[in-house]
């Protein structure tokens, strides 16, 4: 058997197992393991910087030993100047250091997921029709955050905070495997859509959970997830002036996932490739 079609096997018997898995048990287990105090947390750190081979150098404090928790340990704060971010209001900046799953046009509503596989606005938003409206036509950018990546999540523009809309689902894994194999992942899985309105009109930042993303938090509201109840819950900030500038952090995954970009088409990607990494801060795009 071709080794390609044997990977493929592998992988669809896999996703069955994944979604046989019970994912919120399994990542509620990793947010309180993830918070333990005492010897247990600085082998963990350790295992996972050599396991991982994570550039500790770029962190503001470098030393393991210094968080008392793995989780504080994860979403730790990078040193002064190792993230420049792209100058220019003109030019979107990375939210994030991640991997580059898909990127391209939005086309009769619908964003790529894989080879073959596409979801439409509307669901990926919650279900909301008036919402997926405003990006008809416009661009989309998928990036994926590994293990070892840096994991808070920056703004690529300057924007205001509009609404937040945390929608409950699966908490599939989001590693590339899975993503090829398990249909619609993103539109299914767990998320928080972040909405903003910027020189560019507006924009849509996704963070989606994923199985061990024990919770999602944003810089305004805290911790979002793990959620209590199963409804979709909507937050509105039009009235206010929640204003978060180019660079600056809106939140952060305590355990890897993806974010996905939503623009209008005022807004071309540039220096992206799928599968290419991106480091935060960079230049993805420019809007006219």
């Amino acid at each position: 058997m071709p080794q390609s079609r044997t990977r493929g096997w592998l992988e669809t018997l896999a996703a069955w197992v994944f979604i046989a898995l019970p994912h919120h048990l399994l990542s509620r287990l990793v947010f309180h393991l993830t918070r333990l105090r005492g010897p247990l947390a600085p082998w963990m750190i350790r295992w996972f910087i050599r396991t991982y081979r994570v550039d500790m150098s770029e962190a503001a404090n470098d030393q393991a030993t210094a968080f008392p928790t793995f989780n504080q340990f994860f979403t730790r704060e990078l040193r002064d100047g190792a993230r420049p971010v792209v100058e220019g209001q003109s030019r979107l900046a990375s939210p994030v250091d991640g991997t580059v799953s898909q990127f391209g046009t939005i086309q009769h509503d619908h964003l790529f997921q894989a080879k073959n596989q596409c979801y439409s606005v509307e669901e990926l938003l919650g279900g909301d029709r008036l919402l997926a409206n405003m990006f008809s036509g416009g661009r989309f950018a998928t990036i994926y955050l590994a293990p070892y990546n840096y994991h808070r999540i920056h703004m690529p523009l300057d924007g205001q905070l509009k609404k937040m809309v945390h929608v409950p689902g699966r908490l599939f894994s989001v590693a590339p495997w899975t993503v090829r194999r398990i249909p619609r992942l993103f539109a299914r899985n767990e998320r928080v859509v972040c909405l903003f309105s910027t020189a560019a009109g507006p924009m849509a930042m996704i963070l989606v959970g994923a199985i061990n993303v024990a919770a999602i938090e944003t810089t305004w509201h805290g911790l979002v997830t793990p959620p209590r109840g199963r409804r979709i819950s909507s937050y509105d900030y039009s009235h206010g002036s929640t204003q978060i500038d180019k660079g600056q952090e809106m939140g952060r995954f305590n355990m890897g996932s993806t974010v996905i970009l939503l623009t209008t088409d005022q807004v071309e990607w540039c220096n992206l490739a799928e599968q290419h990494p991106v480091r935060m801060g960079q230049e993805i795009g420019l809007h006219r």
